[in-house]
């Protein structure tokens, strides 16, 4: 089944994508995949290594407590 995988937190989207999930492996496939984009999205902002190794554990985890998670038909 297609479905729409979208993070919002405080109504702004944290991130969005579409996923062919059928099974408890692709939907951790997709969940994974989604944490890894925001990711790389907070390494891209960082402004030094140094900022980057401080983030690198906890930044993502940072961005989504609170968030909601939701999934959509595609």
């Amino acid at each position: 089944m297609k479905l729409k995988l979208r993070i919002t937190k405080h109504g702004a989207s944290l991130y969005t994508g579409a996923y062919d999930v059928s099974d408890a492996e692709s939907f951790g496939k997709a969940c994974a995949d989604a944490w890894r984009n925001l990711q790389q999205e907070q390494l891209a902002k960082e402004t030094s290594i140094g900022a980057a190794m401080e983030h690198l554990h906890s930044g993502v985890l940072d961005q989504i407590i609170g968030a909601h998670i939701s999934f959509d038909t595609a």
